[in-house]
């Protein structure tokens, strides 16, 4: 039996349904932001993704995964 994801990463499958795009995409736009690893924060990134047209907790979560993940 496969283990119930938690964390950003349960938003996820949401994501990926409603705005038809992988999560890959999305990581990718956070990781070729400007300052992306030295002076962008955490909420410039989620802005960026907001005016890509995600929602604000959609955005938080891959932020914040993609973040932790590059930790």
């Amino acid at each position: 039996m496969s283990e119930k994801v938690t964390g950003p990463a349960s938003y996820f499958p949401s994501i990926e349904k409603t705005y038809g795009l992988p999560i890959e995409h999305w990581k990718g736009l956070v990781r070729a932001a400007p300052g992306y690893g030295t002076t962008a924060r955490h909420l410039d990134l989620v802005g960026l993704l907001k005016e890509q047209g995600l929602g604000h907790g959609h955005a938080n979560a891959v932020v914040a995964h993609t973040l932790a993940e590059d930790r």
